[in-house]
């Protein structure tokens, strides 16, 4: 009997600490539960391209006063850690500066800039300048990520004073192009200069000593082949692809917006803000572990981008 209820007693404890278990969560379920929030946030602008000009074509241009005012709005409303507008935020007079900054500056929090082809009525170091940006291209990190924004209007024709080195290696770049019958062999594109891919290089291998994971911001595409890639594309896919840690790639310029994903790495053309009278088009990007979700407002699709385990 007495073996009986120790028995009883051993049982009921069992029953009693499984119970205590159930309704405690492991550590697994509170990992699950935690990653069902992001790490951090952040926002999203490509193309306003404000100028007090009348609409031809797709392009309404003085509408993007309201509708950058919406998107910061609905940037308030989100603890983002900062916002990035991916260039064009004019379209081609510097008094745009002066209307369409003040709206961007509404949204709160730190904010970074990416040169755009119609950033350009001045020379670089001016539109540098009246954005506050550090560096035509520069990098920054957050909670363990890097992001590195590019300047791919380095090598161009627009940001170069005529007859300087870079118009005149803009030069050799495009005829080589347009010899070869490139799609992006367009004056209105460009490309990133030696010193700056040597730079590139650099951070993407102080990042991967850091175990940092890659964000890439630019203002033209690079993937897949399309008319609006920078001169160079195939270039900087190579570097990407072997430093090994790039997530992705994040631009404007091609209004209609693209998506592709490239050994590992996904290129993402955001849809520019300008186009439509109507319809707004801005994100919202979420930062897990283990995946990117973009969350698209209007004409901005919703995106998941799993992210591969790249970084060692």
């Amino acid at each position: 009997m007495e073996f009986v209820k120790k028995l009883k007693g051993i049982c009921t404890a069992t029953v009693l600490g499984l119970s205590i278990f159930a309704l405690n969560p492991t550590s697994d379920v509170m990992a699950k539960e935690a990653d069902k929030k992001p790490s951090f946030e952040f926002g999203l602008v490509a193309d306003a391209q404000y100028c007090d000009c009348d609409a031809p074509g797709t392009r309404f241009y003085r509408n993007s006063v309201d509708k950058l005012a919406s998107a910061a709005q609905t940037f308030n409303q989100h603890d983002l850690a900062f916002t990035v507008q991916l260039g064009d935020i004019i379209d081609r007079e510097l008094s745009s500066f002066s209307t369409i900054l003040p709206i961007y500056n509404q949204i709160e929090g730190p904010k970074y800039h990416v040169l755009g082809n119609h950033d350009f009525p001045v020379t670089t170091n001016q539109v540098v300048d009246i954005l506050g940006m550090s560096n035509q291209y520069y990098d920054f990190s957050h909670k363990g990520w890097r992001f590195v924004v590019l300047d791919t209007n380095d090598l161009s024709f627009y940001a170069n004073p005529e007859g300087s080195v870079k118009y005149q290696e803009a030069q050799t770049m495009y005829t080589s192009l347009k010899e070869s019958g490139a799609a992006n062999a367009q004056t209105w594109n460009g490309g990133l200069s030696q010193d700056q891919m040597i730079w590139l290089d650099e951070v993407l291998n102080d990042a991967k000593k850091k175990n940092q994971k890659v964000i890439v911001f630019s203002h033209m595409p690079v993937y897949p082949e399309n008319m609006h890639n920078v001169w160079n594309d195939e270039a900087i896919i190579e570097k990407f692809e072997a430093a090994g840690n790039v997530a992705a790639y994040f631009n404007g310029h091609n209004h209609a917006g693209n998506y592709a994903k490239k050994n590992g790495v996904y290129y993402v053309n955001f849809q520019g803000m300008v186009e439509t009278p109507n319809t707004n088009a801005y994100s919202i990007i979420k930062v897990f572990k283990d995946r990117l979700e973009i969350d698209g407002f209007e004409r901005e699709p919703d995106r998941v981008l799993t992210i591969e385990k790249k970084v060692k």
